[in-house]
């Protein structure tokens, strides 16, 4: 009997809280929209300042600025500067990367939506989404009440997987975010892109991808 051949599908490493991946969101929405179901992607959670305790200084939140301005000039995505006139901010990705987690584990899109909303509320609405209660409302709009999302969200499995999810990050030597790879669990994977990329020249290369060709990739990468 022969056995079913792999399907191609799309991982894509990325933190909420990351300006680029925000910059990067029209791009995988573009590819979702032209791909559906034929090419599933997949979230794997960074933590790109995951445990952060300290408080942002003056020169940090420059550098940010800095990098706002160009995500903007790059993609377009709106932002709010707001955020700069906060007092103190402590800039720790972890929560927002744990509550894709929890709201992963039921959405139908496998948390690319709840991921999307909370770029836009932290980016383009000056909403901290280091907080569980803003967290929780997001949620309210993806199947979960406040109730259900705490109840999870606080559990020690929500910290595990979230763990596990940062480990597979560095495990794959994925060292900057957005890092989309394409491939299958027992053929391997290869980088599409690392960084920020316009949409020009993707869809086509992946659909020959589809088609059997191979990508143009900039590495291999093992899952």
């Amino acid at each position: 009997m022969a056995t079913a051949e792999p399907r191609k599908h799309l991982i894509y490493f990325g933190d909420p809280m990351c300006s680029w991946c925000y910059g990067f969101e029209p791009v995988l929405t573009a590819l979702t929209d032209h791909f559906g179901e034929r090419l599933p992607i997949g979230i794997v959670l960074g933590g790109l300042r995951a445990g952060t305790v300290r408080a942002l200084t003056l020169m940090e939140k420059d550098e940010i600025r800095n990098h706002w301005k160009h995500v903007h000039e790059a993609s377009g995505q709106p932002f709010d500067h707001s955020f700069f006139d906060r007092g103190r901010f402590v800039y720790d990705t972890e929560p927002g990367c744990r509550a894709v987690v929890v709201v992963r584990r039921t959405s139908l899109d496998g948390g690319r939506g709840y991921f999307r909303d909370l770029q836009r509320a932290f980016y383009a609405k000056g909403q901290n989404i280091t907080k569980t209660d803003v967290l929780a409302e997001i949620a309210t709009h993806h199947g979960l009440t406040r109730d259900e999302f705490q109840l999870a969200f606080e559990a020690p499995d929500a910290r595990e997987e979230t763990l596990r999810d940062f480990m597979m990050a560095q495990e794959n030597g994925i060292q900057g975010y957005p890092t989309l790879i394409a491939g299958t669990m027992t053929d391997g994977y290869q980088v599409i892109c690392h960084g920020y990329r316009p949409i020009d020249g993707l869809i086509e290369g992946l659909e020959m991808w589809l088609a059997g060709a191979t990508p143009d990739d900039e590495g291999a990468v093992r899952h």
